[in-house]
């Protein structure tokens, strides 16, 4: 239920929001406030992890240009049908985003989802605002998922599975494996548990081998845990007018030679020297989580001795020799 507008601060910016209360047991998120972006989609802050689902920027945005942009799903334009996965569905930008592009193409699909908490996809749903923004297809997609947990047509389907995406992804039948995984969840630092080596290593395992792992996050940590797996990099570019941004976030491959390929196309490009150094300091100790059943305080304790008892160079010193640089 709404009570009275308040007001929040995110990203430095006051923004008028409405509180919504939860409605179900499992209270994860918190506190959801419904926030305006500036593009004129919305989004929602999260009070159990102080950050909001999207930059103020614009959500929509965000999704397009961190998400689809880089999926480039022109290339699938002669499959028969391709797997996708979308790690920490939340409101549903992502996915409706590339369900749109498919659609339009006539590109088949099975889709699957992991969210832990219904509320997002339900504000999402409700919102005039938000439904605007998609075709209705797209808008029943989202609508069955949030209902039933599962959408079907004589073409494509999609199915989500509520809960733990630790313990929900092995729940997905080992014949998938994913052309396209999304992985949104909620900065490592705050949201640990789904930045595990132990868990990125899983998602590595989920991908065919052409297949592409996508995420805004350029976290050493993360670079080095998706390295570790046999993946290679590439950094996300910042548009024009985000010259101050190093990476836009990054993308994962298992094939060397798509990222060759792709990377005139200015989506990507290869690590720079600045971001390989950053792998090589004390922000690349990797955030563990050896039984897939450790909290998120858990997880960066062990990460903060871990990095206490590393021989690795301290990030400040990586900083400090880079902006001496520009």
């Amino acid at each position: 239920m709404k009570q009275p507008q308040s007001l929040i601060q995110i990203s430095g910016t006051t923004l008028n929001v409405y509180r919504i209360k939860s409605t179900t047991d499992i209270n994860i998120f918190g506190e959801l406030s419904v926030y305006p972006t500036d593009d004129g989609s919305i989004s929602i802050h999260s009070s159990r992890f102080r950050e909001g689902f999207h930059c103020s920027s614009g959500a929509l945005k965000e999704a397009q240009k961190k998400f689809l942009k880089p999926a480039q799903l022109d290339r699938f334009s002669n499959s028969t049908c391709i797997h996708v996965l979308d790690v920490c569905m939340g409101m549903g930008y992502n996915s409706a985003c590339i369900f749109e592009e498919l659609i339009k193409n006539s590109i088949r699909f099975q889709w699957w989802g992991l969210e832990i908490d219904n509320r997002p996809m339900s504000i999402g749903i409700n919102n005039p605002i938000f439904k605007s923004l998609w075709s209705q297809e797209v808008q029943e997609i989202l609508m069955a998922l949030k209902n039933t947990g599962y959408w079907t047509n004589n073409k494509s389907r999609g199915k989500i599975l509520w809960g733990d995406a630790r313990h929900k992804l092995t729940s997905i039948p080992k014949r998938f494996s994913f052309d396209l995984i999304l992985h949104d969840a909620f900065s490592p630092n705050k949201n640990p548990m789904l930045w595990s080596e132990e868990f990125l290593f899983l998602l590595a395992q989920k991908l065919t081998p052409d297949g592409r792992l996508i995420t805004y996050c350029s976290a050493a940590a993360i670079r080095a845990s998706l390295r570790r797996a046999g993946l290679e990099l590439a950094s996300q570019v910042p548009l024009t007018n985000e010259k101050r941004k190093w990476s836009n976030g990054t993308i994962a491959v298992s094939n060397t030679k798509e990222l060759t390929q792709k990377a005139q196309e200015s989506i990507w490009q290869p690590l720079s020297q600045r971001e390989e150094e950053h792998l090589l300091t004390k922000a690349a100790v990797p955030y563990r989580d050896p039984t897939g059943t450790n909290s998120d305080s858990e997880i960066l304790l062990r990460r903060e001795e871990e990095q206490k008892n590393s021989d690795l160079e301290v990030t400040s010193n990586w900083k400090q020799r880079w902006a001496k640089a520009q």
